[in-house]
């Protein structure tokens, strides 16, 4: 079994490198999938964009569902990987199965069968509405896959097997972005479906990576996906899963519905034009914190295997290098937001209302990615490495729910503030949580080795 790197030794940025590729990777295609939804859709038209940006806010929910599930299991895989504790991981997993394959269950059923009702909280508009439906009833079947996916890759990643998810998601999105083109263009005699297409090309690419998850588990010589899991048990486990995945689902979930919360503000609100805005300035923002997201994932995997081997002041040590690797990816993807701004402007199927919205939120977007880097590695990375995941939940709750979704409608519901101005105050929500989480980080109570001995004597 391979051992975490010590965090004193030069070779740690390699290691952190190693791992933040491959996530770096992932993440680019998962967002180039996004691209290509954009680029084919410009061609059909406004219409299907924004009602594919306003449904798709479901499926970042359920990405935070299954994005604090996941980081539950990776706070306790990670560091009984370090441990060497096998038996303890398999069961872990099975928990995380169990709760996520549940999640995906409610939320499928839910577009599956009242996808209208869903597609009315973000807009009035009955065409939207229209659109938006047909694609949520399409891509309910990838939500079922997804499931299970995101559980089992989330423990290859904490055990350090993250080429092996990145492989699986790039058939995936490979297969995606090339079927997204058959079914929006109705190429090889198959019917022009626009955004439902999309979501008809996300479910199937979904159903061929649950396959190959399995053909990959089968031939795994340690961590598999199995029924059996699904029926493992251990209280003490059980217990520590609830007590650091529940606080981490919660703050994802907090966070994830509050960013939603956002898209409701401006589909209500500010007209279609920002909306249509919106669409591809989220579009850059997810290219520009791929570095920053991926740094923290690789840094937080790194850290709970060290910290599992007991070394805490190697972790201590791991977490300053960590940080300032994130300042650095947090100016890189500032400049690449910059630097594909003409490329976007241009491009974009927008009216001159539109592209002008579109200039200023892409300027704020490039210096708004250093605040979602910082806040992303300290909450996501380095304190649940230590199974510290309360503080992000309590945080995240004040600084979204009592700050910027209630000052969002007040700025654009009471005060009707111009639309940009309302997208500018929206996007300070980084910013205003900077002083508590990096006293958080100075204070080092994140700082633990939560693994037990024993779990399994007497069985």
């Amino acid at each position: 079994m391979p051992v975490s790197p010590k965090a004193n030794r030069p070779d740690l940025y390699r290691q952190i490198a190693k791992l933040t590729l491959p996530i770096v990777l992932q993440n680019l295609l998962s967002a180039a999938v996004n691209s290509a939804d954009v680029v084919m859709l410009n061609f059909v038209g406004p219409a299907h964009i924004s009602a594919v940006s306003l449904a798709a806010q479901y499926a970042s929910v359920l990405f935070m569902v299954f994005y604090g599930l996941g980081t539950g299991a990776t706070m306790l895989c990670a560091q009984y990987w370090g441990k060497g504790d096998l038996r303890a991981i398999e069961v872990v997993e099975g928990i995380t199965l169990r709760f996520s394959m549940a999640v995906s269950a409610l939320f499928a059923a839910a577009a599956f069968f009242a996808p209208r009702l869903l597609m009315r909280a973000f807009t009035p508009n009955p065409e939207l509405i229209e659109i938006g439906a047909q694609y949520l009833r399409n891509i309910a079947f990838a939500y079922l896959c997804w499931g299970v996916i995101e559980a089992y890759l989330a423990v290859l990643r904490s055990i350090g097997r993250v080429a092996v998810a990145t492989a699986l998601n790039t058939v995936a999105f490979t297969l995606n972005i090339l079927l997204n083109a058959v079914f929006i263009f109705g190429l090889f005699g198959a019917p022009k479906l626009g955004a439902p297409g999309v979501a008809l090309a996300t479910s199937i690419s979904r159903g061929v990576e649950l396959a190959l998850a399995l053909i990959v588990s089968a031939r795994s010589r340690d961590v598999k996906l199995k029924p059996a899991l699904l029926l493992a048990r251990n209280k003490l486990l059980f217990r520590d899963f609830l007590r650091m995945a529940l606080p981490a689902l919660a703050n994802d979930v907090i966070w994830g519905l509050g960013y939603s919360m956002y898209s409701v503000i401006i589909g209500q609100f500010l007209g279609d034009d920002m909306v249509a805005a919106n669409s591809f300035a989220s579009l850059l923002h997810n290219f520009g914190t791929v570095l920053c997201f991926a740094v923290a994932s690789a840094g937080g995997i790194l850290l709970g295997q060290i910290i599992g081997e007991n070394r805490l002041a190697d972790a201590e040590d791991a977490a300053k290098k960590l940080m300032r690797l994130t300042v650095i990816s947090g100016l890189i993807g500032g400049g690449i937001i910059l630097a594909a701004m003409p490329f976007v402007l241009r491009f974009a199927n927008l009216s001159e209302v539109g592209k002008g919205y579109l200039r200023v939120m892409l300027l704020i977007n490039s210096y708004y990615v250093m605040g979602a880097a910082v806040n992303t590695t300290l909450i996501a990375g380095v304190f649940r490495a230590g199974g510290d995941s309360r503080f992000g939940f309590i945080c995240d709750t004040i600084d979204m729910w009592v700050y910027a979704v209630p000052l969002g409608f007040i700025a654009a519901a009471a005060l009707k503030l111009p639309p940009l101005w309302v997208y500018f105050l929206l996007c300070t929500d980084e910013f205003v949580k900077w002083p508590w989480v990096i006293r958080h980080y100075r204070s080092r109570k994140w700082l633990r080795n939560i693994t037990r001995e024993g779990l399994f004597e007497g069985e």
